[in-house]
């Protein structure tokens, strides 16, 4: 039988987050990426989206260990609740480890983990895999595509990334060796498709910073940034322009604390001397002379720019004087939240800047012409959009066959297929389970379909509570039944319905009150129909109706 190498998506496809995929060759396993998703509006107390990994716990002992790309959340967010049921080693760049740890040390797994750092260009043995560490840009420091060599061929795993003539800190993406990696034959690419429907060229990060220093410039107002925390480059430029302008920058919001300690004591920032101060102390200079960097660029309600919009920050006030620039598009879905906050800031008197045409923030994905570079050098056989839903993976499959590219050549998948590669056939084979695993606190998997069910009635109907006093002596009804509502409707003013409702639910109790030996059940089932009909008939609503038997 010839050998397979195989390609299993479990996450990252027909969506936007919880990126994670194994591949399998010669009975071994490696796991690239281990990212979460955030909840949609209607996933009631849902904290985060993980990826179902049940495959993974059933071939425990084949898996050789966790690669991953880069610390975004949708590529390390599900690490802990995932190790919790699955320990592997996991391979990373420095960087990448530093905020990896952090999440570790929360969840207390610190010291039953393995984590190894290795730095881009280098190579690790995985059984019977070697991934080679390839230098990307991104919007985040020390990302890495991977070549993941066997003795099939090499697949070419890109994570996200975009081309950047100049990045930041001076590491252009390593395109050399795409292309002699394309030389030596690949046999397989599996490529971001986040930005595949924008034609062109994504900027770079340094236009950014052209933008920061205009806005900087002759402002006599204090100037409050906000961006993604794990912007370093980004927040660099922040801390450039505000040295070059004379003022001292102050930081706030958890995550950007942590993503400043990591990354400066790590290296990968460099503070300009005399420039950070406490956020506490900045209080005292004059306003030209303040920058504060805050989280909340998605309107986050816990965050640092939210509670300043809303007046319930405890250092800072905002108003008239204040310049807010928003370093950050809103990600899909966020649309709202963000607008509410942009709203508020308004209301309080401060100036805002957010509009995309001053160059404000620019994509970490590459664009049409970036990913037909990495199509064009790699020279791939076969071919797998990941990373988008279903018209970006769609779309990327078109822009391949522009180049030339066979059809029969492209998966597009789903998570869960298991993409079977020879050296000259590419085919979908079976199907393992890859479904989402809700984490609400501290429960992982234990809200399933039934539970969010009820919630969405709940929020969207509220509750009827029938409570039905009964003799244990002869199973009569002692006196009408209590009725108790939450979120449906205010008892004291609709009495008439009330009055019906106790009058339907002890009719309903007597039709069964015959019965002296009848179980609670029935007597359940038979008021909780009558109920639910009499309710959606006279309100049109269908509140979620609970009886409760007591039997005194």
């Amino acid at each position: 039988m010839a050998e397979k190498l195989k390609i299993i998506p479990l996450g990252g496809l027909n969506e936007i987050g919880k990126n994670m995929t194994a591949y399998e060759y010669g009975g071994e396993i490696i796991v690239v990426d281990c990212g979460m998703a955030f909840p949609a509006d209607d996933m009631y107390g849902i904290d985060c989206i993980i990826p179902d990994v049940t495959s993974l716990i059933k071939n425990r002992s084949r898996i050789r260990g966790l690669f991953i790309t880069h610390g975004h959340e949708d590529h390390v967010g599900a690490i802990p609740y995932v190790l919790k049921q699955v320990n592997m080693p996991i391979y990373c760049t420095r960087f990448t480890a530093g905020l990896i740890k952090l999440k570790l040390e929360e969840h207390g797994l610190i010291k039953s983990t393995k984590l190894i750092t290795v730095e881009p260009g280098k190579t690790v043995r995985a059984g019977k895999f070697n991934v080679e560490f390839i230098h990307v840009n991104h919007s985040i420091a020390d990302s890495v595509a991977f070549a993941i060599h066997t003795k099939m061929g090499i697949v070419v795993h890109t994570g996200d990334f975009k081309i950047d003539s100049t990045p930041i800190d001076g590491e252009v993406i390593d395109l050399a060796r795409l292309g002699e990696l394309g030389k030596e034959g690949v046999l397989a690419l599996c490529a971001d498709s986040t930005n595949v429907e924008r034609p062109g060229f994504t900027p770079s990060e340094k236009t950014v910073g052209a933008t920061f220093m205009r806005q900087f410039q002759n402002c006599e107002d204090r100037i409050i940034v906000t961006t993604f925390a794990s912007n370093v480059h980004r927040v660099q430029q922040v801390l450039d322009a505000a040295a070059a302008f004379g003022r001292k920058v102050a930081v706030t919001g958890r995550s950007m604390e942590n993503m400043m300690k990591v990354s400066t004591e790590l290296g990968y920032m460099k503070v300009p001397k005399n420039t950070l101060v406490d956020i506490n102390k900045i209080k005292g200079l004059p306003k030209n002379k303040q920058v504060i960097v805050t989280t909340g660029s998605q309107g986050e309600e816990m965050s640092a720019l939210y509670r300043m919009a809303f007046s319930t920050h405890k250092q800072v006030e905002i108003g008239a004087g204040d310049k807010v620039i928003l370093s950050a598009s809103a990600v899909p879905g966020n649309e709202v939240t963000v607008g509410r906050v942009i709203n508020e800031l308004f209301r309080k008197g401060a100036t805002v800047v957010y509009d995309r045409a001053d160059m404000l923030h620019v994509s970490g994905h590459a664009c049409q012409e970036e990913l037909k570079i990495i199509h064009a050098l790699t020279k791939p056989r076969f071919f797998i959009p990941l990373h988008g839903e279903q018209r970006m993976l769609q779309i990327h499959s078109h822009l391949a066959q522009s180049m030339g590219m066979d059809r029969n050549h492209i998966a597009i998948a789903d998570n869960g297929n298991v993409i079977e590669i020879t050296g000259k056939s590419m085919k979908m084979g079976a199907t393992v389970p890859a479904g989402e695993v809700y984490v609400d606190g501290s429960g992982v998997g234990d809200v399933g379909a039934v539970v969010m069910r009820d919630r969405k009635r709940l929020a969207e109907d509220g509750m009827v509570v029938v409570v039905l006093p009964i003799s244990s002596h002869d199973g009569a009804l002692l006196s009408p039944p209590e009725i108790v509502t939450r979120g449906f409707i205010y008892v004291k003013e609709s009495g008439d319905l009330m009055k019906e409702l106790q009058n339907v639910a002890m009719e309903a109790a007597g039709s069964v009150a015959h019965k002296r030996s009848r179980d609670d059940g029935e007597l359940r089932g038979t008021v909780k129909s009558a109920v639910s009909s009499y309710l959606f008939k006279n309100t049109k609503r269908s509140p979620m109706v609970i009886p409760v038997v007591t039997r005194l």
